[in-house]
This record gives C-alpha cells, sequence and structure tokens, in this order.
C-alpha cells in the first residue's frame, strides 16, 4: 500500500530521492499514467488498418511516430509502453 506522506530524513525535510521516485507530492497516489493516457484501446491497431489480435510491426510503429496529430501520439505512446516490458 503507498504511503500518502513521504518519509522525511532526520532534518525533518524530504530527500531527494522521495522526489525522483513521486513521493514528495502530498495528495496525488503514486503513478496511474498509463490507465489515463489510453482512453481509446485498439484505436491505433485501427488507424494502422491491423486486423485482429496481431502484433504491430516495429518498422510499421516507427513510421507511425513520425505522424502529425493522434496518430503520431498514439504511436509514440505504444512505442514507450513496449519499451517498458
Amino acid at each position: 500500500m503507498a504511503k500518502s506522506f513521504p518519509d522525511l530524513n532526520k532534518d525533518g525535510e524530504v530527500t531527494k530521492a522521495d522526489v525522483l521516485m513521486g513521493r514528495g507530492v502530498v495528495g496525488k497516489k503514486k503513478g496511474g499514467f498509463i490507465k489515463e493516457a489510453i482512453k481509446k484501446p485498439g484505436a491505433l491497431r485501427e488507424q494502422l488498418g491491423i486486423k485482429g489480435k496481431k502484433k504491430i510491426p516495429a518498422k510499421m510503429l516507427d513510421r507511425a511516430t513520425k505522424a502529425p496529430g493522434k496518430l503520431g501520439q498514439r504511436a509514440r505512446l505504444a512505442k514507450t509502453l513496449r519499451g517498458m516490458k
């Protein structure tokens, strides 16, 4: 379970490590950006014209990251999330 307040060092201050790990912000839960970022699951696959549950080819994803608008945004997010595996 995540703590709502960071542990303080002996001087009563939040440490740099706490801030870097996202524990220095009071009132916000740690993480959760992925859930908020994916508003329309499968939209990138639909825009690229890939049928079924097939994996998006890396070359196609690389080309799509250079596209403007929503297609480019979705492709860049997909590439970021692919690197988190």
